[in-house]
């Protein structure tokens, strides 16, 4: 899975990197321990213009049928194995992908019954990546209030990974960015850019405890130890 993950970049580098416009109507800092619930940049089409832009989403995602947002507590994360087939996800799978700008995730490794190691697994070369994602648009009966929240898509780990985890995010190459956006044919979504990304390409250290505690916030956390 993908439960916690960091960006050190803020919002001019990412319109610079995924080709935005830059919001003037939010700012973006750098996270170093984005937890499900919060808000965070995701990159998308505009409805209107069709062209990119960075919007804030809640992580965590609620489809429009909801009857309530409760439901985004279990769906922080979308199997690539099943997202086609789920009805909590299929939807904004034909109609509503994401990208999810991160330079990287951490990952817990089970040492033995009461002892896990966190890790910091990213790209070998530390560069800005996206992960795959999903978007939808919920509105609250009670208030007509909209919410806009996003899930990360995820899959078998490779073989860096597999050693920590079983289960690792889908992190897309830049080739694949326009072609995982586009709206294309509704009937086949590019389920086929849903695997792991390859081992020789990435990197894995361990790192603190202290991550493990959402209301730790600095660029320590992803430090090596």
């Amino acid at each position: 899975m993908c439960g916690r993950y960091y960006r050190r970049s803020d919002k001019q580098r990412i319109a610079e990197a995924f080709r935005t416009g830059v919001p003037a109507t939010f700012e973006i800092l750098p996270s170093y321990n984005v937890a499900p619930q919060s808000f965070q940049p995701v990159v998308r089409l505009n409805d209107e213009t069709g062209e990119r832009e960075l919007a804030l989403l809640r992580w965590g995602l609620v489809p429009f049928w909801a009857k309530d947002a409760k439901v985004a507590y279990s769906t922080i994360n979308a199997k690539a194995e099943t997202v086609a087939t789920s009805a909590m996800f299929r939807e904004a799978l034909k109609r509503r992908r994401c990208l999810v700008p991160a330079d990287g995730f951490y990952e817990w490794q089970k040492i033995d019954a009461k002892t896990k190691q966190p890790y910091a697994i990213g790209l070998a070369d530390g560069s800005l990546f996206a992960f795959a994602g999903l978007w939808e648009r919920w509105k609250d009966k009670a208030t007509n209030q909209p919410l806009e929240t996003y899930t990360i898509v995820t899959t078998e780990a490779n073989e860096l990974t597999a050693a920590i985890h079983d289960r690792m995010p889908v992190i897309l190459a830049p080739r694949d960015y326009q072609r995982w956006l586009a709206p294309g044919d509704v009937a086949r979504p590019p389920v086929d850019l849903l695997r792991p990304r390859p081992a020789e390409e990435m990197t894995a250290w361990k790192v603190g405890a202290a991550v493990g505690n959402v209301r730790n916030n600095d660029a320590s956390l992803c430090a090596p130890v």
